[in-house]
């Protein structure tokens, strides 16, 4: 899907780069072309700034987002959900990331939330980036224990983890 949303912005990186922000935050597009969180409008000067385009870049974009019945069903339809993971040193929290040999795979999720229930470990947060929208997907799990070398050593045991990182 990601690459069917990027192949209509094919001629235009700079509109790619708006959307692949509008998609990595989670920012809908309202009636009007405005870029919304929730119910509070982001100025397209603040989304253009952060990515180093022109305003009407972000205009033009949206523009075409409305125009798409594709795009626009989207796009007024996405959301942004909390996470705990820029929150966990704060909170005293530890963050997984498993970035999986291929995120397509099923049993992912299922396979590293039963080995941390095997161990004792409750799971505070997981969020899953999507295969289709992420090009290096991974899996992030936010617990309120830290993992022991033996919690450690059965997930990297797991037949789809490429990658292991604790925070």
């Amino acid at each position: 899907m990601f690459d069917e949303i990027m192949e209509k912005f094919e001629g235009s990186p700079s509109q790619q780069a708006v959307i692949r922000l509008l998609l990595e935050r989670g920012f809908s597009v309202n009636d009007d072309g405005r870029v919304v969180s929730g119910g509070i409008e982001i100025p397209n000067t603040g989304i253009a700034r952060e990515i180093g385009v022109d305003r009407r870049v972000v205009d033009s974009t949206t523009d075409v987002i409305l125009a798409d019945p594709e795009l626009r069903r989207i796009f007024q339809n996405i959301s942004q959900v909390p996470s705990l993971m820029d929150l966990a040193p704060v909170l005293d929290l530890t963050v997984l990331t498993i970035t999986p040999d291929d995120a397509d795979q099923k049993g992912i999720v299922a396979g590293v939330t039963g080995t941390l229930a095997e161990h004792g470990i409750s799971i505070r947060q997981t969020i899953s980036e999507d295969p289709e929208f992420t090009d290096e997907p991974q899996l992030y799990l936010i617990t309120d224990q830290e993992l022991s070398g033996e919690v450690f050593t059965a997930i990297r045991e797991l037949e789809f983890v490429r990658k292991m990182e604790i925070q």
